[in-house]
């Protein structure tokens, strides 16, 4: 396996989709509301906020490593591991693994800056703000992912749905809209049903290492019932978005987009064993990119009109 094909799969670089939606669509908000688009821009958005996922995955791994997390996942019968693999089986040094994890962030540091410099201060604070979430959500002394309490699921939503869309549109437009933060919510919050989805997989492991998810804390009845919950904010917020023109009425065409889920939904019990939820996984990445990409098209139809 050469490096280029290591990096991708350590960083899992498959799901970087789910951060380079909301940031077109903030982009993409800035064009059909106020007819600014500044293509460099845009795209030096685009690497930082790549690199900023790419971090924030690979430095979840280093910490759940370091915690005993992963190891407990691939040493538990039932559990379904969703880490790189790279650590736990020895693919990588700690060493190599965190040289690459901070390179990243280096990366994403440098593209804040730049566009602090062109657009205004907020467009780092935007990006300063994603950084401190995605380090402490398994990073002591905080690890949002640890406490069980909702922090780590407002803390995606911040990550993955408000900073990136608000902080795309402000670096176009060098100011904020309300607009901008509802157009964030369908997606931030579809992005968070991804990552609760991925605690039913191991949430056993997560027990016994001492990871307090809400999966953990409630048992999977609840859990699963919050998860459908997520999935009618999503799309009541959705609604909400195209009532309050941050996008067009034909943005609706995003909800059929969520109905992998609901089937698979109808298929879970109140109890299952970990691989059932593989199924639940996938819905979710599906659904997440599919609205995703529905809202861009409808938006970038709108520019054009």
């Amino acid at each position: 396996m050469d490096m280029l094909k290591q990096f991708r799969k350590a960083a899992r670089f498959g799901v970087i989709p789910v951060m380079l939606i909301p940031v077109a669509l903030g982009a993409l908000g800035a064009f059909v509301w106020n007819g600014a688009f500044n293509v460099w821009l845009f795209l030096l958005t685009l690497v930082g906020a790549a690199s900023a996922h790419l971090f924030s995955n690979m430095i979840n791994d280093l910490w759940d490593y370091k915690s005993g997390t992963d190891t407990a996942a691939k040493e538990t019968v039932d559990a379904v591991s969703t880490n790189s693999g790279f650590l736990t089986n020895g693919i990588w040094s700690v060493r190599k693994f965190a040289a690459i994890t901070w390179g990243l962030f280096g990366v994403a540091a440098v593209c804040g800056i730049v566009l602090a410099v062109c657009s205004g201060i907020w467009a780092f604070v935007f990006g300063a703000l994603g950084g401190l979430i995605a380090y402490f959500y398994v990073a002591p002394p905080l690890k949002f992912g640890y406490r069980g309490k909702g922090y780590s699921e407002i803390a995606i939503l911040l990550s993955f749905g408000v900073l990136p869309v608000m902080g795309s549109y402000y670096v176009q437009t060098s100011h904020l809209d309300l607009r901008a933060l509802l157009l964030s919510l369908p997606i931030g919050l579809l992005t968070t049903l991804v990552l609760f989805n991925h605690h039913f997989l191991h949430w056993q492991a997560d027990r016994q290492a001492g990871k307090r998810t809400l999966v953990v804390v409630w048992g999977e009845r609840r859990a699963l019932a919050f998860s459908r919950f997520l999935l009618l904010l999503a799309a009541v917020s959705l609604v909400v978005s195209v009532i309050a023109g941050a996008l067009p009425v034909y943005g609706l065409l995003a909800l059929p987009a969520m109905l992998p889920l609901v089937q698979v939904y109808g298929k879970l019990k109140p109890s299952n064993a970990s691989r059932a939820y593989l199924p639940l996984m996938g819905a979710s990445l599906k659904s997440t990119k599919l609205s995703g990409l529905v809202m861009i098209v409808c938006l970038f139809i709108q520019g054009l009109i």
